[in-house]
């Protein structure tokens, strides 16, 4: 039981180190928002669902109770997410402040909210936790799908310029970390979703090897509604002109998030 405990912690650490480090990926790019003194040409819709994707988890780690780790590092990604929420609404056109109003309406309050009053209030707590982390798996499944489009675009353009090799790395690592955690935990809710997150992680890395000294063809565009997250869970990109992906995750953006 006490080395089961000890397996737990140390896959509960590393899983918090890696999501943290993909958490403050963005931070290069927020640094260029500064200096130029506006968000144009990035999203903020990564960060908005990052919050979401760790809002839900704490929520769900609060209910299950033996889940701290889950805590820790989505209570970070709630406030490193709403630095960036709030960098990128202060330098944002007009135009993009209502759509980031719009957004944080639509999944932090109104979508947060409804999931909260559903759920909250069933009298069983154990379907309570069921119907949650069901929740919470399909969303961080969905996040972990978001890769597809830096996918499909790499191929097209035989180019990694929207991949960063060292984010697909730790995206990977911490997959690998939060899927332990959960299996030891015997947490399908945690341990699933960073199956699929592993995968993408790992084709990610071989287009990598595939592409990185392909002749680069001319893109006219940064795409930067293209982004690789945490989520979650997650998503983070450590290239100044792009902004990371989704984290989903359980916040091990994950993680979005993030898982």
């Amino acid at each position: 039981m006490a080395l089961h405990l000890s397996w737990v912690f140390i896959f509960g650490i590393l899983g918090n180190a890696v999501s943290f480090m993909v958490s403050l990926a963005p931070l290069p790019a927020f640094y260029q928002i500064y200096k130029k003194k506006t968000s144009e040409g990035f999203q903020s819709i990564p960060y908005v669902v990052s919050l979401f994707s760790a809002m839900l988890w704490i929520y769900y780690a609060l209910l299950k109770k033996d889940a701290m780790f889950l805590i820790t590092i989505n209570t970070f990604c709630v406030f490193i997410q709403t630095f960036y929420i709030v960098t990128y609404f202060y330098y944002g056109p007009k135009k993009e402040k209502i759509v980031t109003v719009k957004l944080m309406l639509l999944f932090n309050v109104f979508g947060f909210g409804v999931i909260f009053l559903s759920t909250f209030f069933l009298p069983n707590p154990s379907i309570r936790l069921l119907v949650l982390g069901y929740i919470c798996m399909t969303f961080a499944l969905a996040v972990f799908a978001a890769p597809l489009a830096i996918v499909r675009k790499v191929i097209k353009t035989k180019s990694v310029k929207f991949m960063p090799f060292t984010l697909s790395v730790f995206l990977t690592l911490g997959a690998v970390m939060w899927f332990f955690y959960g299996l030891l935990l015997k947490d399908m809710n945690i341990a699933v979703p960073n199956i699929l997150g592993f995968i993408f992680g790992i084709l990610q890395m071989i287009l990598y090897a595939v592409y990185r000294n392909h002749p680069k063809k001319t893109v006219e565009e940064s795409y930067p509604e293209l982004q690789l997250s945490d989520h979650s869970i997650v998503v983070d990109d450590d290239d100044n002109n792009n902004v990371g992906r989704i984290e989903g995750n359980n916040g091990m953006d994950g993680a979005s998030d993030k898982v």
